[in-house]
């Protein structure tokens, strides 16, 4: 006798409260062993493939794919033990695995080493029987009387399957009155999952279907009549004047929780911003002489990222007021003792902050190679959670869209951000004469709770100073 057990949508980590479901990755009637993964989904933070803790056959699956789930919401059932009937050659051939536990992991990695299983399906009619003798629960099946109640819930799986046999068996039906009015509205009984004793279809559920094909013919009358009407403008909740045919896109995951947070940003904190132009012919020349260098001593190439990350660290010492967060209930400035810097990455999920940790305990090179890493991760939507929160700092290169300047919004609950324009000659006085430099635009906005103007300029200008003179940076080694 087969126990059906539901998985239920694990807690993710970083006080993650939802998911998006992006792509299944088994269906109903597959065979599953305990860890395999079941389903991508997409969080605020990263990717995930989620690992089902049992091993047996999928009896449901609970939200389409681009469905938002919380955490705690079934995402699907599992037969565990082998079906009655389930064994057999060709399609029906071998059964369920035998164990009844699991795991109890949540994240892919953390697996108990059990191989997996060859994905197999289990013909609907076999899969509706093992369904039926089980109730849809986590407890242990006994047979009792006492725990046969629970066994109302199996049609809710049977309403799954049902379209896989809609051409075998009788119709449960017998109203004459509710065979007549399904005539009178064409509905096909046998494609009805009936809510009376045994799938018994009631004149209910009739009514029921009849509401739905009205409600799904009205829906495509109004789709055909959208480009008439697209010239008509409809308030929105906002009051904003919007045409009826314009797009709503919903605020989730990735890009929901950017928005959340740069909101809190300029609601929280009283942000100012500074700039200067900088001469970056010097510190483009150090980049190639760093990279000339060849042989099996040669590390990894070095970005202009890099070393200006490595300049912010050594910023950083000098004005440790910018490494820090503000406990807006203790009313206290936090300094912090590390520089965890977070730099920004543009994805095709979106934008993200991966964080170089203990970015003050490491060189150019290092810093380089683990962005380098970092943004390989976040290209391919592999970024862990803990790889993009905790940063105390953050770099953000817009130079590479092509622009000189920007004022950033910052990346709450740090303090300041340092923005870096595109590197372009110029016209620039140098050492008393016109010539055509290499210059660049730093802007700095900074929480101007932790520190005034002053401090955030000096800042500044000491960060430009290295650009000019990368020589600077040897004071502070």
């Amino acid at each position: 006798m087969a126990q059906v057990l539901e998985f239920k949508l694990p807690d993710l980590g970083e006080g993650l409260t939802e998911a998006e479901i992006v792509r299944w990755l088994v269906e109903v009637g597959d065979v599953v062993a305990i860890d395999q993964p079941v389903v991508e989904v997409e969080t605020a933070k990263a990717m995930v493939e989620v690992p089902c803790p049992y091993g047996g056959v999928v009896t449901a699956r609970f939200g389409e794919e681009g469905t938002e789930l919380p955490v705690g919401a079934p995402l699907l059932t599992v037969a565990v033990g082998a079906p009655e009937g389930a064994s057999g050659s060709g399609e029906d051939s071998g059964s369920a695995p035998e164990s009844t536990g699991g795991s109890g992991n949540v994240l892919v990695g953390y697996g108990t080493g059990a191989p997996a299983a060859r994905r197999r399906r289990i013909r609907p009619d076999r899969l509706d029987r093992a369904v039926t003798e089980a109730p849809v629960s986590g407890a242990p099946v006994v047979e009792s009387p006492v725990v046969e109640a629970p066994r109302v819930e199996a049609p809710v799986v049977k309403v799954l399957v049902a379209e896989a046999s809609v051409s075998e068996g009788p119709v449960p039906v017998v109203s004459p009155l509710v065979r007549r009015l399904a005539r009178q509205h064409d509905i096909d009984l046998r494609r009805l999952a009936g809510s009376g004793p045994d799938g018994l279809i009631l004149r209910a559920d009739v009514d029921r279907a009849i509401r739905t094909a009205e409600e799904t013919a009205t829906a495509t009358a109004r789709v055909a009549q959208a480009p008439v009407q697209a010239q008509v403008p409809a308030a929105a909740p906002n009051g904003v004047a919007v045409a009826v045919d314009a797009e709503r896109i919903p605020l989730r995951g990735v890009r929901g929780a950017v928005a959340d947070k740069l909101s809190r940003s300029r609601t929280e904190i009283p942000d100012a911003t500074c700039w200067v132009d900088a001469d970056a012919t010097e510190l483009m020349a150090v980049r190639a002489a760093m990279n000339a260098a060849t042989g099996p001593s040669a590390g990894p190439k070095v970005s202009v990222l890099a070393l200006l990350a490595r300049i912010c660290t050594a910023a950083l010492a000098r004005f440790p007021e910018l490494n820090s967060t503000v406990d807006t209930e203790a009313r206290e400035i936090v300094r912090l003792s590390g520089v965890h810097l977070g730099f920004a990455a543009q994805t095709e999920r979106g934008l993200v902050v991966p964080v170089v940790r203990d970015a003050h305990t490491r060189n150019a090179e290092s810093i380089g190679a683990e962005i380098a890493r970092l943004t390989g991760l976040a290209r391919t939507g592999k970024l862990s959670p803990a790889q993009l929160t905790g940063g105390t700092f953050t770099l953000n290169n817009y130079g590479v869209f092509g622009v000189d300047g920007s004022t950033p919004i910052i990346n709450h609950p740090e303090a300041a951000m340092l923005g870096v324009g595109r590197i372009m000659p110029k016209p620039w006085v140098h050492q008393g004469e016109l010539a055509v430099r290499q210059v660049v635009q730093l802007s700095l906005t900074f929480d101007h709770r932790v520190c005034d103007g002053g401090t955030a300029g000096g800042f500044l200008r000491y960060v430009a100073d290295c650009v000019e003179q990368p020589a600077v940076l040897l004071r502070t080694v």
